[in-house]
């Protein structure tokens, strides 16, 4: 095979970059991952029982990008999901985000919609500034359920207290003051219905594109530097951490299978009691892929400092570690970054979709082959490559040269 690019990743950025460069450029790609399987985080598979599960914890698809849907939706049909989320407080389980129940059934009260903005606005501190993560709760409902829902919750996650991280990692969790209860109000929010690694493969089922698998990107073969590269990894492993590791937060899974049809109300249970159990949360996977069978599966989540990168860490310090990177990212010719892991972002599943769209777009408008400079001491080694079931393109190409895989 000759190759016209390299794509280092095989998750949602790696794999919608792969698939529109083949289907809209002809472009011949190679792509890489060093798992041994598409999807990234977001691989699914049936276990032991048979029942579908996410294997790198709970993956629920929601979007207000009508160009995402419309762009996934050529790969795969969709089951609508909402999904709800109780969080174990004072012995009882609550909806989380806050809403009016939440308040009512905690403290006893019968408050009405338009009781409950003053009810908070009671409780709320007055802050000069939000700088942290404490301070964005208890600016908007104060102490008391910062206390019982957020600072647990935080230190098991992070490691930090909220006081020790910027304000954005709580003020992605909003606080309703009406009855709903859903964890997401996007417009779109639906899981695919044959799963995500079906949708994955059926966005690389075509001719001029390879899949290595099993595969890191250093041990590539010195002669694919002449192709470009997109890279979906983490930026400071691609530049062999000259500044220092980049920090990320990491999770242990650990999966049941339950012999009853159902264990939990909800897709998801929340545990913001730091002293009660260690774990964040427990998923049962039948609320979100819908699928009938007499037992269930959950799995529980526990947060650790060493592992597979997860969650970048947002403290300022952290942020002007990953600036020292970016630069050095746009010195380097012939290599574009995409991802969470490349941009150090805590994307959502549609912003990697449309940000790798948007670099798709990008890469379109140059169209013009790139000279890749990889990391140096690259060996010479043999690919293992998987060829993907032939299909029809929906767009033709001139020949153009390339790198041929040895």
């Amino acid at each position: 095979m000759r190759v016209d690019r390299v794509v280092i990743g095989a998750g949602f950025a790696g794999t919608v970059i792969a698939e529109r460069l083949a289907r809209g450029l002809g472009e011949r790609v190679l792509l890489v991952d060093r798992r041994s399987h598409l999807g990234g985080n977001a691989y699914d598979e049936h276990d032991e029982a048979g029942i579908l599960v996410h294997r790198y914890g709970p993956h629920i698809f929601h979007t207000n990008a009508t160009r995402v849907v419309e762009y996934l939706s050529r790969f795969t049909e969709w089951r609508p999901y909402q999904h709800r989320v109780l969080a174990r407080v004072r012995g009882q389980l609550v909806p989380i985000p806050i809403n009016l129940d939440t308040v009512n059934r905690l403290f006893s009260l019968s408050l009405r919609e338009d009781e409950l903005e003053d009810w908070f606005a009671e409780r709320a501190e007055t802050l000069p500034r939000l700088r942290t993560s404490e301070d964005a709760v208890v600016g908007r409902v104060g102490r008391e359920l910062y206390e019982l829902f957020f600072r647990g919750y935080t230190r098991k996650q992070w490691g930090l207290d909220p006081s020790e991280l910027d304000a954005s990692v709580t003020s992605r969790i909003p606080v309703r003051t009406n009855r709903d209860d859903r964890y997401f109000t996007d417009t779109f929010q639906a899981m695919p219905r044959e799963g995500y690694t079906a949708m994955f493969a059926r966005m690389v089922d075509h001719p001029d594109i390879k899949v290595a698998l099993d595969t890191d990107f250093r041990d590539l073969p010195v002669t694919l530097r002449s192709a470009g590269v997109v890279f979906t990894g983490p930026v400071d492993e691609f530049f062999g951490q000259p500044f220092g590791p980049l920090p990320y937060r990491s999770l242990e899974f650990r999966f049941e299978t339950h012999d009853t049809p159902w264990l939990l109300p909800v897709g998801t249970v929340n545990e913001p009691d730091e002293t009660a159990v260690p774990y964040t949360r427990t998923t049962e996977f039948k609320h979100l892929t819908g699928q009938q069978h007499p037992r269930t599966t959950i799995v529980r989540e526990y947060p650790r400092a060493d592992g597979d990168p997860y969650y970048p860490i947002p403290r300022p310090e952290n942020q002007a570690l990953y600036e020292r990177y970016r630069a050095l990212a746009e010195r380097t010719p012939g290599v574009t970054f995409v991802g969470r892991l490349a941009t150090y972002r805590y994307y959502n599943m549609d912003q990697v979709v449309a940000q790798a769209l948007a670099t798709y777009r990008k890469l379109a408008d140059e169209r013009l082959p790139a000279t890749t400079d990889l990391p140096a001491k690259m060996p010479r080694v043999s690919i293992p490559t998987t060829s993907t079931a032939a299909a029809a393109s929906t767009a033709s190409a001139p020949a153009r040269s390339g790198t041929t895989i040895p």
